[in-house]
């Protein structure tokens, strides 16, 4: 805003103008600013005079085109009272040897703390015509950068010196860009207008025409921001743990969409102190996506620097953040704990099962795991170790065993061991039913009869023998099926129902080289006038891994 010496007349008009602003309560109504020249714009020729006056009721300031700068000597302002009683406020501008890049609007304005409610400002659009000069700025070699987003409006501001030049806007490589007065808009005082500007128009823009058989062309190249954090890490290895006395270095990792441009801040436990120096990088990358480095780093740490590190990651209004927890210790150390108990049952046949204990220390120990002292992972491909746990694939019988895991860190002469059982469950089988034995058999009426359950099992299982009576037939037709509903009855050494019972006798025999418990129900006989010893009988087995029946 321009400051002006006024004479004496000039500050008469402004006494006048202080009172009037005291009474202006009482209805006195201000005009707005009025300009000399009329319509939309005027046009003079490069090198002529450009002459305007403005009066108002308010002193006012003039504003001038971004390319002309107050302080030219073309320049030439004067202030002064004008109007009935020398009431009003006057001001000339003038400029000498008017350029091309003196085209724009020129504007008088009141102050905004004026009385004048509605019209406080009057302008006027002023082409300067210079025939070699057909565009204000001129972008040849260099485009002008134009940022740009999904959405909203686009200008590509190639402005012209005279109102009838006529303008192409071509997209490079590519045809030209029609303007149809909606998606593309030509407005000879700012350049081609995109009121929802799309991806298709980011590139290398040119404005081009021909004045006199010369072309002309000024390029534009349009990016868009975008604000789109991928993903942000600190550090691949979480917790960090150190002594006293050592270097912490943390790296923050930020993966951002292409032109995405983002602000990293560190919150640390030394903040305040200012106990970090932080580096940053970018890794520009052809066909992938941006990366951002930003390293943190503590030079001999102390118990003051343990605590939470976060990394924070701004772009525009999205905000991400991920953290790391740093622990210090002053000496090394193991402590090693059982999570439950130290005898565990598992059954056979589970597809993986994991041996794991409780174990902090630091530095990080190297672990053996042995099974009956000798090392696992050498005994079975099936073994596999994995930080401090020993995870069994398919278990199986003989996996059961004491697994010992031993931790030591030989720098430190530090050594903990601690030993678990593992016993493996093997449901109940009965070998008639495995071994495919035939179907039922006729025995003679009258007979003695032993019948034979062999079964295998860890633990050790429970064994019922059980009796199904079945509906009398009084033919001579062998009963092949027993269809009665009544429920079987539990048969003991002292059983007097259907068929007495001799005895009930067990055993342990040796079986394809594993230890079978063999039931025997013996000395079953049955007479003739005992009908009901058409029957069925049932072996059944039973313990905690389930049950089955022959």
């Amino acid at each position: 805003m321009l400051s002006w010496n006024l004479p004496g007349t000039v500050l008469g008009g402004l006494l006048g103008f202080c009172l009037l602003l005291a009474g202006s309560s009482s209805g006195f109504k201000w005009k707005g600013p009025k300009l000399n020249v009329t319509g939309a714009h005027q046009v003079i020729q490069e090198g002529d005079t450009l002459n305007i006056l403005c009066s108002g009721d308010v002193p006012h300031s003039w504003f001038l085109p971004e390319t002309l700068s107050r302080n030219d000597n073309r320049l030439n302002i004067m202030t002064y009272a004008c109007g009935r009683h020398n009431k009003q406020f006057c001001s000339s501008l003038t400029l000498n040897r008017a350029q091309a890049t003196d085209t724009g609007y020129y504007s008088c304005k009141y102050p905004s703390s004026s009385e004048v409610k509605k019209k406080t400002v009057s302008k006027i659009y002023v082409f300067v015509n210079d025939t070699q000069n057909p565009f204000i700025k001129l972008h040849t070699n260099i485009p002008e950068m134009i940022r740009t987003t999904d959405g909203e409006e686009l200008i590509i501001p190639c402005r012209v010196t005279a109102p009838d030049i006529h303008v192409k806007l071509r997209m490079i490589p590519g045809e030209n860009i029609v303007p149809d007065g909606k998606t593309v808009i030509w407005d000879n005082t700012k350049g081609f207008i995109i009121p929802k500007a799309t991806y298709t128009f980011i590139g290398l823009l040119s404005c081009e025409t021909t004045i006199d058989g010369h072309e002309y062309s000024t390029k534009y190249l349009t990016y868009r921001i975008n604000n789109e954090i991928i993903s942000v890490q600190v550090n691949d290895s979480k917790p960090v743990k150190l002594f006293k006395g050592q270097s912490l270095v943390l790296n923050c990792s930020i993966t951002a969409a292409w032109n995405t441009r983002v602000q990293i801040t560190w919150t640390y436990p030394g903040e305040a102190s200012k106990r970090a120096t932080i580096s940053r990088s970018i890794q520009q990358r052809k066909d992938e996506p941006n990366l951002f480095y930003s390293i943190l780093v503590v030079d001999k740490v102390h118990g003051i620097d343990k605590g939470q590190y976060i990394c924070n990651v701004k772009s525009g209004p999205s905000l991400k953040s991920d953290s790391v927890t740093v622990f210090i210790y002053d000496k090394a150390f193991i402590t090693l704990q059982h999570r439950q108990k130290n005898m565990l049952d598992v059954m056979s046949g589970k597809k993986s099962y994991r041996l794991s204990m409780k174990v902090k220390a630091f530095p990080t120990p190297e672990v053996v795991w042995l099974k009956d002292g000798l090392p696992a992972a050498e005994m079975c491909a099936r073994y596999k170790i994995k930080r401090f746990s020993l995870i069994i694939k398919h278990v199986a019988e003989e996996d059961a065993g004491n697994y010992t895991i031993m931790l030591s860190t030989r720098k430190w002469n530090l050594q903990k061991n601690s030993t678990i059982t593992l016993r493996i469950n093997v449901k109940p089988q009965i070998y008639e039913k495995v071994s495919s034995i035939p179907g039922p058999t006729l025995y003679q009426l009258g007979t003695k009869q032993i019948l034979t359950c062999i079964v295998y099992g860890i633990p050790q299982p429970v064994i019922k023998w059980t009796w199904q009576p079945c509906q009398q037939n009084h033919s001579r037709t062998r009963y092949d099926f027993c269809s009665s509903s009544e429920n079987p009855l539990v048969l003991t050494s002292e059983s007097t129902t259907g068929n007495r019972i001799q005895s009930i006798t067990q055993r342990t025999a040796l079986i394809e080289g594993k230890k079978k418990k063999l039931w025997e129900h013996c000395h079953l006989r049955l007479s003739r006038r005992d009908w009901t010893a058409i029957c069925q009988k049932w072996c059944r087995v039973s313990h905690l891994g389930g049950g089955s029946t022959r």
